[in-house]
């Protein structure tokens, strides 16, 4: 069926129905039923081809329109819009164009109003971009004119509704079994770990996966900008999500502010989504302060990166402090560095678990514990140096 038959049975159905009445989903089914029976009568349209009419037609004015069947479809991970009619969707790692395509742009920037207004959010000309979360706990970026110079630009990162454990990460190949025997020890015992990697390459998903193995009788608080992580079987969880300045005059929540508060709620551990900048300040306070074994992520290139990207993040916090003081509190705090990448072939690996070995002549230590080779996949490179905590909470290696 052409996009113009939709739009003309779109339009007849908007005006069919009552937009100052309050409609349930099967008040809006049964008018769109009558629609296509009146209207499609002596077409030759299939029955299949009605059925998947009646679905588009309700998900165009109840749901998110064309994008609605991708949200319910588990094996969609990104749904990239740049256009009513330019829809890319991201499975198992790879890019395909969407068929379908939305009937004009005031429909997208329909959908578009939709989402950020249940958010209580605001996206216009003077705001034109906006970090906003769906239901389903899809992360949701959009971006409009001015800044979009072709028009509204929408994007949708779906999470998985189970989280994807570690075996999970074995069988597909992200991480060898010794590695992750490896790290179920070093959480155990309460290394304080910091996840690296680029934009895709998985970070999220490793901290969820690595945050299994936190005993369950600890008091945990996780604090996000956009809640992702869904750590199971722990009951003393607290989960934290930061918040922008809304339309109703409610002042902004920051990573910081959030920080700052779990550390008066007693956590045995604080588990960071992604820190982005002063708040790297705040995370090492707590982990200098006797909230050993805490974890979170950051984008970095390789471990080495990821060092001078904590320090550049904690400068970030404007609190004066010399460069030297900044390394030894990373040095002091953080126990070990994790790098994931995105391969060629679009899979996630763990390519790197690097130990912090401790500040010498003004520079940050490190030393590789398991490399990620070409021809020979993970290596394991030199011994854990610091056992300390691993005798202390009794594990061994």
């Amino acid at each position: 069926m052409s996009q113009e038959t939709f739009r003309k049975l779109r339009q007849m159905l908007m005006e069919k129905l009552d937009v100052c009445q309050e409609l349930t989903d099967q008040e809006i089914l049964e008018t769109i039923d009558e629609l296509i029976l009146d209207s499609l009568r002596e077409s030759g349209v299939s029955l299949k081809e009605k059925v998947q009419l009646r679905q588009e037609l309700f998900y165009s004015v109840r749901k998110l329109d064309v994008l609605q069947e991708l949200i319910e479809d588990e094996t969609v991970t990104e749904i990239m819009v740049n256009g009513p009619d330019s829809i890319f969707v991201e499975r198992k790692g790879r890019l395909t164009k969407w068929p379908k395509s939305f009937t004009d742009q005031e429909k997208l920037e329909d959908v578009i109003q939709q989402i950020v207004g249940k958010c209580n959010r605001i996206v216009n000309e003077s705001s034109p971009i906006v970090d906003a979360r769906l239901e389903t706990g899809a992360r949701v970026n959009v971006v409009i004119y001015p800044v979009a110079l072709n028009g509204p630009i929408l994007t949708i990162r779906r999470f998985p509704d189970k989280p994807i454990t570690m075996e999970k990460l074995i069988e597909l190949g992200s991480v060898t079994p010794e590695c992750a025997e490896f790290l179920e020890k070093l959480v155990k015992a309460r290394y304080s770990i910091v996840i690296g990697g680029g934009t895709g390459s998985g970070k999220t998903t490793f901290l969820g996966a690595l945050s299994e193995y936190i005993p369950r009788d600890e008091r945990i608080i996780t604090i996000e900008d956009n809640a992702e992580l869904k750590i199971q079987g722990i009951a003393n969880l607290v989960r934290l999500e930061a918040r922008a300045a809304t339309v109703n005059g409610a002042p902004a929540v920051s990573i910081r502010d959030l920080i700052r508060s779990a550390l008066r709620m007693r956590p045995d551990r604080i588990i960071v989504g992604e820190v982005r900048g002063g708040e790297a300040m705040d995370m090492l306070q707590a982990l200098n302060t006797g909230h050993e074994g805490s974890l979170g992520t950051a984008h970095a290139n390789s471990s080495r990166d990821m060092l001078a990207r904590l320090e550049i993040m904690t400068l970030m916090a404007e609190l004066d402090l010399p460069l030297q003081a900044v390394r030894r509190q990373i040095a002091s705090g953080v126990d070990i560095l994790i790098h994931l990448g995105r391969m060629r072939d679009r899979s996630r690996k763990l390519l790197e678990i690097s130990e912090v070995c401790g500040y010498e002549d003004g520079e940050i230590k490190i030393q590789p514990l398991y490399q990620w080779q070409e021809e020979k996949g993970l290596v394991k490179m030199e011994p854990l140096m610091h056992r300390e905590k691993l005798e202390r909470a009794g594990v061994k290696l």
